[in-house]
């Protein structure tokens, strides 16, 4: 095969098995009875999703994890989570942490 055919059989073999994938939850769901146990864990797969996401990008620094005083970005989402605690705006906590985020950048 030309390298062109290669990437246009790639390309529609990736997209056909993704629809596939993703489809038979969609197709299925009403036949498919999850343990009450499994449903419920289920309720927390989004929330560990993006603290899988967010935490890596909040604690390394050039490679090493860094809890330090030093760590800007960490400091910025502690005052956004402290924020967001008090006050239980997202919005708010979202310009909180954003503000302390360029304050730090700019006079550290």
């Amino acid at each position: 095969m030309s390298g062109s055919l290669d990437t246009w059989v790639a390309i529609i073999g990736v997209s056909l098995t993704t629809a596939l994938t993703r489809g038979s939850f969609v197709a299925f769901a009403a036949r498919l009875k999850l343990h009450p146990l499994v449903e419920e864990a289920l309720r927390f797969a989004p929330a560990a999703v993006l603290g899988a996401l967010v935490v890596p990008a909040l604690v390394l620094r050039h490679g090493h994890v860094d809890v330090s005083l030093a760590n800007q970005r960490l400091l910025a989402a502690l005052f956004a989570a402290v924020i967001m605690w008090r006050t239980r705006s997202m919005i708010g906590a979202i310009i909180a942490g954003m503000g302390a985020a360029t304050l730090l950048r700019l006079y550290t």
